[in-house]
């Protein structure tokens, strides 16, 4: 099989071509040490520790089942024994089935989502028993937080060959579609009233953003005949993130729904940068949306160009420790800078308060690395095969 996305990228980039595949070799090493004991949970973050000789060590910290889900997502591209490396032993699908078999305990409707959706695009057997989960916490008419919604209509897309959701995607369709601003391009937070409080309800962030854009893009593509509205949705809210990406390919973090402007760019993650903004825009691509690979291959690009770090230098892929650090930012006290900036254009849309970039320096470096990181890296970089 040949896998389109790195050909292309080979062709246009190659340079880049050669930082992908070190990404996604770091991905498939990394993977395992994010393993909890006993190789059936991954943990929720691996944070870097700096001792006295300059030299790093990691430690395991909690655990996550929705990043345990992405991980099945990423990896079922990857070859059996590849699998069993990253997966503790266990196959894409199997990984799935000890996902199925936690549901009675998941109360996060994000959560069971995205474990139908593993468990839908694994084949696996019990995939209605996901499925029944995510109805049981998807209360109709209760708003939701648009990423958790954006993954519900992904899992019910990837499912429509194998169960009967049409009832069901329809109205996971209409939600995210009728939570946008007065049709604008952005998605908000939440897809009604009541779960942001209202002076920072027009913020929302770049998850908000990617997630719709790719569940729309996936159910154009899951069904006989598509569906262009879902189809436009999802290419004008890639066409305006795209057009807002930063000098350097940053990927920012949070908009402004109504306007369809940045509130503020900082921080900007890595993981944006090499494997959200790809698998999303290459899912829309492949749905028969536009390419926006420039724009791929802009934010790549970042991971080892970073203009907030050219003063002090420090690499973002540490091959030898097998992460990518979490994010660029600016260290300002309970993220100060974010807050007066949804304040401030709650009042004055586009208001910028320039003062707070020469006080508030974007820096610092978070030195962690989550495995829904490298999940989505492999989602991105190992899929487009034909």
């Amino acid at each position: 099989m040949t896998n389109t996305r790195l050909a292309a990228l080979g062709s246009e980039d190659p340079p880049l071509l050669s930082l992908t595949r070190r990404l996604l070799t770091l991905a498939e090493s990394g993977l395992p040490s994010m393993l909890l004991p006993g190789g059936e949970a991954f943990a929720f973050t691996m944070a870097g520790r700096e001792a006295p000789d300059s030299t790093w060590t990691l430690e395991r910290r909690g655990t996550s089942i929705r990043y345990a889900a992405i991980t099945v997502l990423g990896a079922r591209f990857l070859p059996e024994n590849r699998q069993r490396t990253v997966l503790g032993g266990r196959t894409a699908q199997e990984f799935a089935g000890l996902l199925v078999e936690s549901l009675p305990t998941v109360t996060n409707l994000g959560d069971a989502a995205l474990i139908a959706w593993a468990a839908a695009d694994t084949a696996h057997p019990k995939l209605s028993d996901a499925l029944a989960r995510v109805d049981a916490l998807d209360e109709a008419g209760r708003p939701q937080y648009t990423v958790e919604a954006a993954w519900v209509l992904s899992a019910l897309a990837a499912a429509r060959e194998a169960a009967d959701v049409e009832d069901r995607l329809t109205a996971a369709r209409d939600r995210l579609l009728r939570a946008r601003i007065g049709n604008g391009p952005l998605f908000p937070h939440a897809t009604g009233p009541g779960l942001v409080p209202w002076y920072r309800a027009h913020v929302s962030c770049f998850a908000d953003q990617t997630y719709p854009l790719q569940a729309l893009a996936r159910l154009h593509a899951s069904g006989d005949g598509g569906d262009p509205e879902a189809l436009a949705a999802s290419e004008a809210c890639a066409a305006r993130i795209c057009a807002l990406q930063g000098d350097g390919g940053q990927w920012w973090w949070h908009y402004d729904a109504r306007t369809g402007g940045v509130v503020e760019g900082y921080p900007v993650y890595s993981v944006h940068q090499h494997a959200m903004s790809p698998t999303a825009l290459f899912d829309l691509t492949d749905a028969g949306g536009s390419d926006f690979g420039a724009a791929v291959r802009k934010g790549l690009r970042w991971m080892t160009e970073v203009p907030e770090l050219a003063e002090r230098p420090e690499p973002l892929i540490l091959d030898e420790l097998g992460v990518t650090w979490r994010k660029v930012y600016r260290g300002d006290p309970k993220k100060a800078v974010r807050a007066a900036r949804g304040l401030g254009t709650r009042v004055a849309p586009g208001l910028r308060l320039k003062t707070l970039d020469r006080v508030y320096r974007p820096v610092s470096v978070d030195r962690e690395c989550r495995p829904y990181e490298f999940g989505w890296m492999l989602h991105a970089w190992q899929g487009g095969r034909i």
